[in-house]
């Protein structure tokens, strides 16, 4: 369906856990946030009645995000249901990899479309100073590997200055490999640390003293805003993801559900709808249904990190579903 501004909404998000394995600087405190009492989390039934509704509504795309989704238990069989229901066009995942290989399998059965694995770095020192934890960037990069010969896949890293010396060598991962690697400008939300980021334009400008042939590519490569490039020899793209600095509102297609159940339009702001009430206390599907268009329709015409006094949001990336 469309929104208030004629934007077509056909992109949603679905959190199934805001629990998580690491602790990144940038998303979470140290001592990361108190989890959500499991009765308070939607039950896959619930996300696939939501999901079904969505359908109804022209949304036929979805990525499972968290915290980290492969902590939840079940969560293959949820998407091989979801993948599964009448109109659903693709199912995409996004986790940050250390749980990954051991469920390939599953995930490739279940017709999972697609991949994203987070990696900010290939310097496992960092990697453990960032994510605070033991885990090393070897073990996600043998991840991105295993998963790059099964599924689709590509690699997100955000753009942080302690990170800038890894920009051209997580970027030659799309050389190496058939993947198509991502740099996100850092959103000015929730509790983390490192709140700088660094500018899309300076990455891609940096790039360029690589890869002096980087050329825009104009097809589509996914439902997000990335910017796409190209160079001869690469066997995947470089993306960048710039909601900071240039700002995509205008093209903006996605839906946000939390795990608790807020249907959130915007990541900006803490308003949404609440449809765990409506699961729980007997609304048929047409009231679901009304209460999603209501969600859309609330869709406000843009963000506003360049005035982040007016960001409402204070949650976490984690409790908000990445």
């Amino acid at each position: 369906m469309l929104d208030s501004f004629g934007r077509e909404i056909n992109y949603l998000r679905l959190s199934i856990t805001d629990r998580c394995n690491l602790r990144c600087r940038y998303c979470m405190p140290e001592d990361g946030v108190p989890p959500t009492a499991h009765d308070d989390l939607l039950c896959y039934e619930e996300l696939l009645r939501v999901a079904a509704a969505a359908v109804s509504l022209g949304i036929d795309r979805f990525k499972i995000t968290g915290g980290e989704p492969l902590v939840r238990r079940g969560c293959t069989d949820f998407i091989r249901a979801l993948k599964a229901l009448p109109g659903v066009r693709q199912v995409t995942l996004t986790t940050n990899g250390l749980l990954l290989v051991p469920l390939l399998d599953e995930l490739s059965n279940a017709a999972l479309d697609g991949v994203n694995i987070s990696l900010d770095t290939l310097n496992n020192a960092q990697y453990q100073s960032l994510t605070r934890r033991a885990h090393t960037a070897d073990e996600v990069l043998h991840a991105v590997r295993q998963c790059a010969t099964r599924l689709p896949t590509k690699v997100n890293a955000v753009l942080l200055p302690e990170t800038a010396d890894q920009l051209i060598p997580l970027a030659e991962l799309a050389q190496a490999l058939p993947i198509d690697v991502r740099f996100i400008e850092r959103m000015p939300l929730g509790t983390g640390e490192n709140a700088q980021t660094v500018d899309a334009d300076a990455a891609l400008t940096r790039l360029r003293t690589r890869w002096p042939d980087l050329k825009s590519v104009h097809e589509p490569r996914g439902n997000g805003p990335a910017r796409y490039f190209h160079a001869p020899g690469m066997q995947g793209c470089i993306g960048l993801i710039d909601a900071v600095s240039h700002g995509f509102c205008a093209r903006c297609n996605r839906m946000r559900l939390t795990s608790t159940g807020l249907l959130k339009p915007c990541l900006c702001y803490d308003q949404g709808v609440e449809l765990r009430p409506l699961l729980r206390g007997g609304a048929d599907d047409t009231t679901l249904r009304d209460a999603i268009r209501a969600a859309i329709l609330q869709k406000p015409a843009a963000h506003c990190f360049a005035q982040r006094e007016n960001i409402t949001e204070h949650k976490s990336m984690n409790q908000i579903g990445g």
